[in-house]
């Protein structure tokens, strides 16, 4: 059985009763603005539903690459945040929720020159799988998803998503974790615990995991903040660099300070490579890009890991969006 495929920047999904899943696009040019590749749903689910198992296969037959390019940098588009209950981008407070919207998004990204992979949970990687979308593409697998965005638990990040065994079984690339740390949260401890305890599983596997840690806490209305200011980013650092019995195959995932200029001290914290985060830039796209460039050329940063701020740009050109960021490397 053959499940869709979507090869490169032309897209055509193919299901196995045949039907054509997502048209066609022009081969991907920097100087032209190509079309998003159209999903369709009904073919999408009608494989899920008919051939659950095409989706092993599809991994099976992945083609794979090295986790770092030619030039030893990294490029990875993110969309692991509506697992998460975490649906708004700016002002759209579900802007993630449309799932065709967002694997249209994705497919367009990944076929930009210069993108490396995608992060994401498993409902999002099964359904690019049946696209044939990851071939030569680094994947990572999102593994706790369990502290829903506005939650009273939403510190109890628990591994609510891809295990080691899963990431090693389909024959992925890397995991990625959140670790948030609030000091006056007892419960920060079973977070650390849990978090040391995948690291080890990971490194067991030889799988490189990257752990995106912060220090946290809650306003007076009990809302949750991560702290980015130079000493908090700086102490995330530390603890998680520590973390496991072995950081062979631990990576750093770190967001950018208040004051981009305090990077240099921050990340020289730790030896770990390091990939820089995005999060939501707001309509401020130009000064989320400058602050990655200085960022960039620190020693032990050896790329981005950016989501809604190039899936959903304030002009929404999607294109447009991830050929900047890929040039900043």
């Amino acid at each position: 059985m053959r499940a869709g495929r979507v090869t490169g920047a032309h897209q055509e999904t193919t299901t196995p009763e045949g039907t054509s899943g997502a048209s066609a696009a022009p081969a991907a040019d920097a100087s032209a603005v190509p079309p998003r590749p159209r999903i369709d749903v009904h073919a999408l689910v009608r494989t899920r539903a008919r051939h659950p198992e095409a989706v092993a296969e599809a991994a099976a037959r992945r083609r794979r690459r090295p986790l770092l390019n030619e030039q030893g940098r990294l490029m990875i588009v993110a969309a692991d945040h509506p697992a998460r209950g975490a649906l708004g981008v700016g002002e759209r407070r579900l802007a993630m929720a449309n799932r065709a919207d967002l694997l249209e998004r994705l497919c367009l990204a990944l076929s930009r020159p210069g993108v490396d992979g995608v992060l994401a949970t498993a409902d999002i990687l099964d359904d690019l799988l049946l696209l044939g979308a990851l071939d030569d593409k680094v994947v990572m697998g999102s593994m706790n998803r369990g502290g829903l965005q506005g939650a009273s638990f939403e510190l109890d990040d628990r591994f609510t998503g891809h295990r080691p065994e899963d990431i090693e079984r389909l024959g992925f690339d890397a995991g990625k974790l959140l670790l948030r740390i609030d000091y006056d949260d007892p419960g920060s401890l079973a977070t650390l615990e849990s978090t040391a305890r995948a690291v080890d599983a990971m490194a067991a596997r030889r799988l490189p995991v990257f752990v995106e840690p912060f220090i946290s806490r809650r306003t007076p209305d009990g809302r949750l903040v991560n702290d980015l200011s130079a000493e908090a980013v700086t102490r995330s650092l530390a603890i998680a660099s520590g973390l496991g019995g072995s950081s062979a195959y631990t990576w750093l995932k770190v967001p950018v300070t208040e004051d981009p200029d305090d990077m240099a001290e921050v990340m020289a914290t730790s030896t770990l490579p390091a990939v820089l985060l995005g999060g939501d830039v707001g309509d401020d796209q130009d000064a989320a890009y400058e602050k990655w460039r200085g960022a960039l050329r620190l020693p032990t940063v050896r790329g981005l890991v950016v989501g809604r701020s190039l899936l959903y740009p304030p002009d929404d050109d999607v294109a447009a969006a991830v050929d900047t960021a890929v040039g900043l490397l």
